[in-house]
């Protein structure tokens, strides 16, 4: 039974509600390429005011148009749009396209129209494209709902683009390009159907091989990872995220805040639902062009021919960049090539078989590559040479493509020649770029989609044991007192409850009390101003540490006073903070920071002045499992230093990640915690605890 997403790309009937007469008129221009792009089905313009267009019948409203609709595309005003919307529910139709502007990107009166538009939707249970979108084109099922002038090419990757004048653009440059495509689709303003839905749907289609995005931002964060994640499993998907230097636009407090940009997340998100990312629209469909058309690799070990040395340098250098491997070839290998290359010819990887080599020499000498066993994927390489026919050495790669299970790809670099060579090489479905570098980056994506499926592993999440009520209750309270900024001890008391290992303190609010919690606790301690309203306590000298006696104790006090009263006179001050001075040992932070389309995130990383200076840290969406956690911490530059090195002892590393799974917890069990850090989290051969914390939240 056919769904509202398929009938985007497969209706039995599509109705064209604001059909126009008039050449240069975008209700002509979808007509016309339904009815001459050879879409089969049913076409039905609407236009009050005409009675055919292109010789179809033309129907007054959708209301009266005999039988099923399966898809309406809508091109009239903006505010006639929610009227139609009305229509198509009395009808039954299932699926729209809205391609009309004037919504939510105008703002305004546009953001209500949409929402009306929505509204109307939702009661009659239709699901529509857009608004203020370009369309959808499915290649294989003849159907173009765009107002494009140009068809794309049959192909195998489908493209999803945020921006519609970014389809138009790709789709113009994928014709001179000869890239092919499955489904060309364009979100619009993402009111109702969007990249979720769209990539849950292609996930099965057979003619999509790999699915790109281009996105602006993503509607549902959570529940686009789930999908991706399942997508992943089955076909690559490649994204281009725009915008990914721009700063964030709210104040933060917190370490964990300052380090996560608007963009964190979604490097983050696609790392956890193993969409691969791209930077660049070249490096996006370059992989595309290689998932559509080549194999999987077996490994990661990658051979180079090249009749150019240069060029083997250079590729050389890209494979190191991509961090994929030389294959070493086998001594049988090597002995073959012996036979037929010059006495001066490199035998090693990269395989330079010299200027002087022919098209046979060459072919020869990368089959002898390519059956090679420690080989698990190949960049033929080739200038143009007066001694080379180009054209007969493609032909002769082509004719041995189809017969390996490993991936090639061309590198045939020069001037228009070029594009020939290329169309020869695309018969046999081999890509080619005429850069080295991005031969070597699209074969590294294959390696890395290759080793994203071998590290595909469903893991449950692992229950810890917490007070989730002790949390509550301090937090309640909290939001009573209408303060968003927890004190330290505050935060502490919020950690131990989730099983995060903090100080013995105790809170005081005069020095005779200072002196006796000390001798409790234990000589030496740490002096610490409470208060919400003070983050950075040390710069303002509201730290006093190591202290040994009563003394030391009592004149840090009364410093520590003075020096609040000085730097922040109109801080709240709860109290002073007398705290058990623990060992000095390996300082990391770990954060959690509530991100608008994810939901909340957990941080690692280097703690104290490390986290300050190189901001060596790691991000997941909650809830994190235990693999997840482990590969935090080894993602971070740092990640010696937590092993041990120059004799320094290694730190406890299991500590570390149960760590960062009761912070993922609890930021999951309480969605008004909004940034959160423990820096230091002071670690151990065995052990740590957490030194210092904040946490704020939303009331």
């Amino acid at each position: 039974m056919k769904g509202p997403i398929e009938n985007l790309f497969k209706p039995r009937s599509v109705a064209v509600i604001g059909a126009s007469r008039h050449p240069g008129k975008i209700g002509h221009a979808i007509v016309y390429n339904l009815v001459y792009g050879g879409y089969k089905g049913k076409i039905h313009p609407v236009n009050p005011n005409a009675r055919e267009i292109l010789g179809l019948k033309c129907y007054p409203t959708v209301l009266e148009i005999p039988g099923e609709v399966d898809l309406a595309v809508i091109t009239v005003p903006n505010k006639l749009v929610p009227g139609i919307i009305e229509q198509l529910g009395q009808k039954g139709v299932e699926t729209a396209i809205i391609i009309s502007a004037g919504f939510k990107e105008t703002g305004g009166e546009g953001v209500k129209l949409e929402r009306e538009v929505v509204s109307i939707a939702k009661r009659y249970g239709v699901r529509f494209l857009g608004p203020n979108c370009f369309g959808v084109i499915d290649t294989w099922f003849d159907l173009n709902t765009t107002f494009s002038a140009q068809q794309p090419l049959k192909g195998h990757i489908a493209f999803i683009s945020q921006s519609g004048a970014l389809c138009i653009s790709i789709l113009n440059q994928g014709i001179m390009d000869r890239i092919g495509f499955s489904k060309f689709i364009n979100l619009g303003n993402k009111a109702d159907i969007d990249e979720t839905d769209l990539i849950e749907y292609l996930a099965d289609d057979p003619m999509t091989k790999v699915i790109t995005l281009y996105l602006e931002d993503i509607k549902d964060g959570r529940k686009f990872i789930k999908a991706a994640r399942e997508t992943v499993k089955k076909k690559p998907v490649l994204a281009i995220k725009s915008g990914r230097t721009e700063a964030g636009g709210r104040a933060v407090s917190s370490h964990t805040g300052s380090l996560a940009g608007m963009d964190i997340a979604y490097e983050t998100a696609f790392k956890q639902s193993g969409v691969m990312r791209a930077y660049r629209i070249d490096e996006l469909f370059d992989a595309a062009e290689a998932f559509s058309r080549q194999p999987l690799p077996n490994g990661d070990k990658v051979a180079i021919v090249t009749n150019g040395g240069g060029v083997g340098v250079l590729l050389a250098d890209a494979i190191s960049v991509n961090n994929l491997k030389f294959a070493r070839f086998t001594d049988k290998t090597i002995n073959e090539l012996h036979g037929f290359l010059p006495a001066f010819a490199s035998f090693r990887n990269p395989l330079d078989v010299t200027g002087n080599a022919d098209e046979n020499i060459y072919f020869s000498a990368l089959k002898a590559v390519v059956n090679d066993p420690n080989v698990d994927g190949v960049i033929a390489a080739a200038l143009p040479v007066q001694v080379l026919d180009e054209r007969k050495l493609a032909q002769m790669i082509g004719d041995i493509a189809g017969q390996i299970k490993k991936p090639l790809v061309g590198c045939f670099m020069g001037g228009e020649e070029v594009k020939e060579i290329e169309d020869i090489l695309r018969r046999f479905n081999i890509p080619n770029y005429t850069e080295p570098e991005r031969a070597a980056t699209a074969l590294a994506k294959l390696v890395k989609y290759r080793e994203l499926l071998n590290e595909f592993v469903e893991e449950p999440l692992k229950v810890l044991d917490v007070n989730k009520s002790g949390v509550s209750e301090i937090l309640k309270r909290l939001k009573e007192e209408k303060r968003t900024r927890l004190t330290e001890i505050e935060a502490k008391m919020v950690l131990k409850e989730y099983g995060v290992m903090v100080p013995g303190s105790k809170v005081v609010r005069s020095i005779d009390e200072a002196v006796k919690a000390a001798e409790e606790i234990g000589y030496p301690v740490v002096l610490k101003i409470v208060s919400p309203d003070i983050i950075h306590k040390t710069d303002i000298g509201a730290v006093k540490i190591n202290i040994t006696g009563e003394k030391e104790l009592r004149n840090a006090y009364i410093e520590m006073i003075m020096n609040v009263r000085k730097y922040a006179p109109t801080a709240s001050v709860y109290g002073v903070s007398v705290q058990e001075m623990v060992p000095g040992g390996l300082e990391v932070i770990v954060g959690g920071i509530r991100d608008p389309q994810f939901g909340s995130l957990v941080m690692f990383g280097l703690g104290g002045i490390y986290v300050e200076v190189f901001k060596d840290v790691s991000f997941r969406v909650t809830p994190v499992t235990e693999r997840e956690a482990e590969k935090m911490i080894g993602e971070i530059r740092g990640f010696n230093l937590i092993r041990g090195v120059r004799g320094r002892p290694s730190s406890d590393v299991n500590f570390i990640r149960e760590t960062i799974m009761r912070v993922s917890q609890l930021l999951e069990d309480f969605d008004e915690i909004v940034e959160l850090d423990i820096n230091p989290l002071m670690v151990y051969e065995k052990g740590g605890f957490a030194v210092d914390a904040r946490i704020t939240i939303k009331v």
